[in-house]
């Protein structure tokens, strides 16, 4: 058998693989490891064919595509496996106080039968809230931390960038867009007045996330079932998926404002309130020469205390581009995790894969870097609020669920992008 055909068995038996599932994280990244071998193996013959025939085989080109798609199937494997063991039994650790184990008996007696005195009588006592207008509780401390905790690792932009819990519906906050001015004097010469720094002032408002998840009156008598565990698993997707996309290329109207939202400007003439983009030099594509060229300018167009803390953003696809890249030494730019619960790595800083930036194509601003926990501000309303609805859609009791959150750039020299245009 030859090297090719030998190279076209393995990675045809890589590919049912896939679609079985590892049971444990050192299972799935030691088979992620295996494909990213493959992968390299055929991508440098691909090259090599292009140096040699100017073009590479078609067979060649398939292979590669089919493993670079296998390697994006084993790293979603990898990252449910790993989110999995990251979730925290709800309530685990530490034992409750008196009031939290009140508390919760009180809420769960409310989302089963409906019993409304006990979280009135305790709400009321601790002046932490009560029905209000459009009625509801607020969820006890225990599953608020649950949802919220499992959040973050779902959604990228909120583990990476700051979150700020606030009270009231607006956080505002001043910014330093320009530092004091300062000057060199002789000894004895006057010393005339500096200008005042500027200061800007950003609004953060919060907005609603709601989730009306819905459940059998026998499954809320069913004792055996965790109540606040499935009211957690019900609402944390969605409202992880919804938060993730706003935070990313949400509008501002009636959602937080996504970092690819506001205005984009070439970064030779960067401004404040705007963010500065490298365009790829390409109509809607990489460059056919030097691609990783783009990537370099963009990684130098944050300033050194940002760049020490970057990370690049983009989706999947996006990512199976880049991962063929190589610099002048014929080494990868794309590097794979170190472990299965590490990300992977270009040019040396972590990937953060989110699928709601968008595919390389023309104007796209497909790839972000930049130090998000300074550049990006998350603000939750403290509290999550549920209101039981058993009237409305019997005999199902709906549960309304709804939770405030706000969001938007809070520094715009932290965060640079890749345009793909030719300028």
């Amino acid at each position: 058998m030859t090297e090719q055909n030998a190279t076209g068995a393995a990675l045809e038996r890589k590919a049912p693989e896939v679609k079985g599932v590892p049971e444990t994280v050192t299972a799935a990244f030691d088979e992620f490891m295996e494909a990213f071998e493959a992968f390299k193996e055929v991508n440098d013959r691909r090259l090599g064919e292009i140096e040699q025939k100017l073009s590479a085989d078609v067979v060649t080109r398939d292979k590669v595509d089919r493993i670079n798609r296998a390697m994006d199937d084993q790293k979603k494997v990898l990252d449910q496996l790993v989110l999995k063991k990251a979730r925290p039994q709800l309530g685990g650790g530490a034992e409750l106080s008196a009031d939290a184990m009140e508390h919760k008996a009180a809420f769960d007696a409310y989302v089963r039968r409906g019993e409304e005195a006990g979280l009135r009588e305790l709400e009321a006592k601790a002046f932490s809230g009560t029905t209000g207008a459009d009625g509801g509780y607020l969820v006890p401390p225990e599953t608020d931390t649950e949802i919220g905790r499992r959040i973050s690792v779902v959604s990228p932009m909120r583990a990476l960038s700051t979150v700020r819990t606030v009270s009231s519906a607006v956080l505002k906050k001043p910014f330093a867009a320009a530092g004091l001015s300062t000057g060199w004097v002789a000894e004895t010469a006057a010393r005339p007045q500096t200008n005042t720094p500027q200061l800007a002032e950003l609004s953060f408002p919060t907005m609603e996330l709601y989730a009306m998840p819905a459940a059998t009156q026998g499954l809320l008598d069913d004792s055996a079932v965790d109540i606040e565990a499935w009211i957690a698993g019900e609402v944390d997707i969605v409202f992880a998926e919804q938060e993730g996309d706003a935070f990313i290329r949400g509008d501002g109207v009636n959602k937080p404002k996504g970092f690819l939202s506001y205005t984009t400007v070439a970064e030779s003439a960067w401004s404040w309130g705007n963010i500065g983009y490298i365009a790829s030099g390409a109509a809607g594509a990489w460059k056919a020469t030097g691609p990783s060229d783009t990537l370099v300018d963009l990684v130098y167009a944050l300033k050194a205390g940002h760049r020490q803390n970057g990370t690049f953003m983009m989706n999947r696809k996006t990512q199976g581009d880049i991962r063929k890249f190589k610099d002048a030494e014929g080494n990868y730019l794309w590097r794979p995790p170190v472990a299965g619960d590490q990300p992977a790595s270009l040019m040396g800083f972590p990937i953060a894969e989110a699928e709601e930036m968008p595919d390389v194509g023309a104007n796209a601003l497909a790839v972000a870097f930049g130090d998000f926990r300074s550049g990006y501000l998350v603000v939750d309303r403290a509290g999550v609020r549920i209101l039981r609805d058993p009237y409305s859609a019997k005999p199902y009791v709906l549960f309304y669920t709804t939770k405030r959150v706000g969001g938007g750039v809070q520094n715009f020299e932290a965060i640079k992008v890749v345009k793909f245009a030719t300028a």
